[in-house]
C-alpha cells in the first residue's frame, strides 16, 4: 500500500460546516502528529484516495 500526504485528495479530509473549515477526521498518535507538524516529508499511513467514481468504473 502506497502512503501519501496530499490531504486535499484524502477520503478522511472533510469539511465541517460548524467551524467552516476542513480537517482530518483521523486521530494521529503523538509521534505521527509531531512528524506531520515538523514539515518534513510525512507519509500518512491512513491516506485513502477519495475517488468517488471508483464504483462506477467497477460496474463498467
Amino acid at each position: 500500500m502506497k502512503k501519501a500526504s496530499n490531504c486535499e485528495t484524502c477520503l478522511y479530509y472533510i469539511y465541517d460546516d460548524d467551524y467552516e473549515c476542513y480537517f482530518c477526521e483521523i486521530n494521529l498518535d503523538e509521534d505521527e502528529m509531531a512528524h506531520f507538524l515538523s514539515g518534513s516529508n510525512f507519509d500518512c499511513p491512513y491516506y485513502h484516495l477519495d475517488d468517488e467514481y471508483a464504483i462506477v468504473r467497477k460496474q463498467m
